[in-house]
Protein backbone atom coordinates (compact mmCIF):
# COMPACT_ATOMS: atom_id res chain seq x y z
CA UNK A 1 0.00 0.00 0.00
CA UNK A 2 1.27 3.70 -0.73
CA UNK A 3 0.65 6.53 0.93
CA UNK A 4 1.99 9.84 0.49
CA UNK A 5 1.99 12.78 3.00
CA UNK A 6 3.93 16.03 3.39
CA UNK A 7 6.54 16.52 6.09
CA UNK A 8 7.84 20.18 6.85
CA UNK A 9 11.50 20.56 5.61
CA UNK A 10 12.98 20.16 9.64
CA UNK A 11 11.10 17.00 9.76
CA UNK A 12 12.20 15.35 6.11
CA UNK A 13 15.47 16.50 7.15
CA UNK A 14 15.19 14.62 10.82
CA UNK A 15 13.96 11.63 8.72
CA UNK A 16 16.32 11.10 6.07
CA UNK A 17 19.10 11.42 8.77
CA UNK A 18 18.00 8.90 11.04
CA UNK A 19 17.55 6.50 7.53
CA UNK A 20 21.76 7.68 6.45
CA UNK A 21 22.61 6.75 10.09
CA UNK A 22 21.02 3.21 10.15
CA UNK A 23 22.02 2.22 6.19
CA UNK A 24 18.17 2.15 5.25
CA UNK A 25 16.16 3.51 2.71
CA UNK A 26 13.91 6.47 4.01
CA UNK A 27 11.05 5.12 3.32
CA UNK A 28 11.80 1.70 5.67
CA UNK A 29 12.71 3.93 8.15
CA UNK A 30 9.31 6.01 7.75
CA UNK A 31 6.91 3.18 7.72
CA UNK A 32 9.11 1.34 11.25
CA UNK A 33 8.67 4.71 13.17
CA UNK A 34 4.65 4.66 11.79
CA UNK A 35 4.55 1.06 13.03
CA UNK A 36 6.27 1.44 16.07
CA UNK A 37 4.18 5.00 17.10
CA UNK A 38 0.97 3.29 16.30
CA UNK A 39 1.94 0.19 18.31
CA UNK A 40 2.77 2.71 21.53
CA UNK A 41 -0.35 4.41 21.45
CA UNK A 42 -2.40 1.28 21.58
CA UNK A 43 -0.55 0.36 24.53
CA UNK A 44 -0.74 3.61 26.29
CA UNK A 45 -4.87 3.53 25.34
CA UNK A 46 -4.85 -0.03 26.63
CA UNK A 47 -2.74 1.18 29.90
CA UNK A 48 -4.88 4.36 30.43
CA UNK A 49 -8.34 2.12 30.32
CA UNK A 50 -6.62 -0.26 32.37
CA UNK A 51 -5.73 2.67 34.85
CA UNK A 52 -9.61 4.34 34.51
CA UNK A 53 -11.05 0.57 35.15
CA UNK A 54 -9.04 -0.16 38.27
CA UNK A 55 -10.16 3.51 39.77
CA UNK A 56 -13.71 2.67 38.91
CA UNK A 57 -13.61 -1.03 40.87
CA UNK A 58 -11.81 0.91 43.99
CA UNK A 59 -14.86 3.62 43.85
CA UNK A 60 -17.41 0.83 43.35
CA UNK A 61 -15.36 -0.62 46.51
CA UNK A 62 -16.05 2.30 48.56
CA UNK A 63 -11.73 2.31 48.83
CA UNK A 64 -12.16 6.42 47.79
CA UNK A 65 -11.23 9.64 49.75
CA UNK A 66 -12.80 13.36 49.01
CA UNK A 67 -10.64 15.43 46.15
CA UNK A 68 -10.66 17.71 49.91
CA UNK A 69 -8.25 14.63 51.57
CA UNK A 70 -6.39 13.97 48.28
CA UNK A 71 -5.49 18.00 48.16
CA UNK A 72 -4.48 17.96 51.93
CA UNK A 73 -1.95 14.99 51.32
CA UNK A 74 -0.41 16.30 48.15
CA UNK A 75 0.01 20.14 50.07
CA UNK A 76 1.64 18.00 53.15
CA UNK A 77 3.94 15.88 50.22
CA UNK A 78 4.97 18.30 48.26
CA UNK A 79 5.25 21.18 51.12
CA UNK A 80 2.34 23.84 49.48
CA UNK A 81 0.39 25.87 51.27
CA UNK A 82 -3.14 26.14 51.46
CA UNK A 83 -4.78 28.87 49.53
CA UNK A 84 -8.06 28.57 51.32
Amino acid sequence: MSIMISLSPEVEAQLREKAAQQGQDVSIVAAELITDILKWELQDSEAAIVGIQRGLDEFEAGRSRSFHEFAEEQRRKYNLQNDS
